[in-house]
């Protein structure tokens, strides 16, 4: 069947954001005595908050306020936003504004925070494309249970078939797959990523049109 739609994740996809978040959380981690010298940024990639702290913290997890401990972080992030317009893919807003141009539909299905899906897809232009926009924090679990890209496929009013998936994550990879969906990852060369359950890889995001036919 024919590919009508797109769905895209976000970090690590339409931006490279990866690294300024690990630090960002690193240094915030750091001030309260916490150290995560023992992950790396791959630990962290494709998850949500509550997979987030319980990634940290260990078995310390029910020591921790972690609404308290939340509530200082997203201020901090508020105060350290991430320079989305600067870390924006190369060829990320061609290729969005070729699939528009090309009358395919676009859908965003990211565990981040809807706070931070509108503040890098607003201050890169890219807002405007999408007409399903899903953040993993409306849905009770998030990546890699497929809830997120079940709603997309729901809210696009299309058959599974008719839409591809591109994903960077081996959470999001799964998230797709267990949703039925076709996966694309875009290929990670730093992180050391687990992408093995995904359909096909691509090196850059202009590739996924040779997937449209």
């Amino acid at each position: 069947m024919t590919i009508k739609a797109v769905i895209f994740d976000m970090d690590g996809v339409l931006f490279d954001t990866e690294i300024f978040y690990f630090e960002r959380r690193k240094h915030f981690l750091a001030q309260r005595g916490i150290s995560i010298d023992h992950l790396a940024p791959k630990d962290f990639i494709g998850g949500n908050v509550k997979q987030t702290w319980q990634l940290v913290l260990g078995d310390d997890y029910d020591k921790w306020d972690i609404p308290k401990l939340e509530e200082e972080y997203r201020r901090q992030k508020e105060e350290q936003p991430a320079p989305y317009p600067d870390l924006i893919m190369p060829r990320a807003k061609t290729v969005i504004d070729d699939l528009k141009a090309s009358g395919y539909r676009l859908a965003l299905a990211s565990s981040s925070a809807i706070l931070d899906i509108e503040r890098a897809l607003k201050g890169s232009g890219l807002y405007q494309a999408f007409e399903v926009i899903l953040s993993g924090e409306d849905f009770p679990e998030s990546k890699p249970h497929p809830a997120i890209y079940q709603e997309a496929i729901t809210q696009l009013g299309l058959e599974k078939d008719q839409a591809l998936v591109i994903e960077d994550s081996q959470k999001g990879i799964e998230a797709g797959k267990r949703a039925g969906l076709k996966v694309l990852a875009l290929k990670d060369n730093r992180f050391g990523v687990d992408q093995s359950q995904a359909d096909f890889s691509i090196e850059h995001l202009g590739q996924l049109f040779d997937f449209l036919d």
